[in-house]
């Protein structure tokens, strides 16, 4: 039994798109036995690209039911089949995109008509759907929308059915795509990884935590473990089944996280900028020993862009007033800057002069006071030295909007 599928999406940036049409039909071999068809209110602009090229307007989704309205129907329309897409894994990361917003895990055996068509039909001149059902006599209605692709889709996959006349190469290929192999389990475990900064957790079967770290990119960095050569990772890599993740935003907010879930992880910051002679400059600390850097640098690169910046603003022309802006002593003081997702705020708290705690809220919501702040602050036990010089970076890049805050 299959599931022949064709998803459109609001063109939103990578990871961040919603679905705005879905055609679904169900094929037992023979027959179409169900379907259902249905244009989806993403919730979220549609681009204009998107718009030109499917026809489909904001005004058209506006009355159309929300992704969580169609769910039920998607699970059992697809269940206990094979999902079937030209370019299938577009349209499968898609549902689990949706479904992971619901808190439900979609899993689902897949097939791809490209693949198959390039075994089956090795002299065709383009793979593309469009094209290649054209080069076949095979009608294509309605282009770039669900239904016209979806049908279009089935009736490519009823020819390939036709040209593997034993079914082995299908055979084969589903075997591939689904079979439990090494390959198999670094694609179905890492492909729903953003490449974003958080920190990342390495489970076996039963949950236990066999690894974590904080990294700059989720996705490219569990690939890199799962496929490095190194003894040491055999072990991780033979017992890990399960991969989950926190996003952590921004560098402090990493640090502040880890630091709470007891993980520290050891940073060199071997160069350091100083001002000499009129000008501002990067150098080895071990250089400089006599003389305090205002800030610290991972690389001699990064140390030369805040230089490059410094020095494109007039105001800084006068050193001491770039020490004005990286020192630390704001009483009772809110430090705003973004969250880990689009829609999120998060804040520092600084009383008497140190950090006390950090915190996460929603774009809408008002903090006036430091009350209003107990019931979303996380309080800091711990010491946050280690954080002055990324505080220093962030107040540089005017990452922050800082507030005083009354007591009451």
């Amino acid at each position: 039994m299959y599931s022949v599928i064709d998803i459109e999406s609001n063109g939103a940036g990578f990871r961040q798109e919603s679905i705005i049409e879905i055609a679904v039909y169900k094929y037992d071999g023979h027959h179409i036995v169900d379907q259902f068809i249905s244009l989806v209110n993403p919730e979220s602009s549609i681009t204009p690209f998107v718009q030109k090229l499917t026809k489909i307007s904001p005004k058209m989704v506006i009355t159309a039911p929300k992704f969580h309205e169609i769910a039920k129907r998607v699970v059992e329309i697809t269940q206990n089949t094979t999902l079937v897409g030209h370019n299938i894994e577009f349209d499968y990361r898609m549902l689990r995109q949706e479904f992971k917003r619901l808190g439900y895990e979609f899993k689902i055996n897949t097939l791809d008509t490209i693949p198959l068509a390039k075994k089956l039909i090795p002299t065709a001149e383009s793979y593309s759907l469009g094209k290649l059902v054209k080069s076949l006599g095979i009608p294509l209605v309605d282009q770039h929308r669900a239904s016209g692709d979806a049908r279009a889709t089935l009736e490519l996959f009823k020819l390939l059915m036709i040209k593997d006349k034993n079914s082995e190469i299908i055979q084969q290929h589903h075997d591939e795509v689904n079979a439990k192999t090494y390959l198999n389990k670094i694609r179905d475990l890492t492909q729903d990884l953003p490449a974003e900064k958080g920190i990342l957790y390495f489970q076996d079967t039963n949950g236990k935590i066999i690894f974590s770290d904080f990294v700059d990119d989720l996705n490219k960095s569990s690939k890199i473990i799962f496929n490095a050569k190194s003894k040491k990772w055999t072990s991780i890599q033979e017992k890990t089944e399960q991969v989950h993740y926190e996003l952590t935003g921004n560098d402090i907010l990493a640090k502040l996280m880890m630091r709470t879930k007891g993980i520290k992880k050891g940073e060199s910051l071997p160069f350091g900028l100083y001002y000499k002679n009129g000008k501002y400059f990067t150098d080895k600390i071990n250089n400089q020993l006599s003389v305090e850097p205002f800030l610290k640098f991972r690389s001699f690169t990064q140390g030369s862009k805040a230089v490059s910046f410094i020095q494109s603003r007039k105001v800084f022309e006068d050193p001491k007033k770039l020490a004005d802006l990286l020192s630390i002593s704001r009483e009772n003081a809110l430090w705003i800057t973004t969250g880990r997702v689009l829609g999120e705020k998060s804040f520092l708290l600084f009383e008497k002069e140190k950090l006390s705690a950090y915190g996460f809220y929603e774009l809408y919501t008002q903090i006036e006071t430091l009350n209003k702040l107990s019931s979303i602050k996380i309080d800091i036990d711990f010491s946050t030295t280690d954080l002055q010089n990324d505080l220093k970076l962030g107040l540089l890049r005017g990452d922050f909007e800082i507030i005083s805050l009354p007591q009451k």
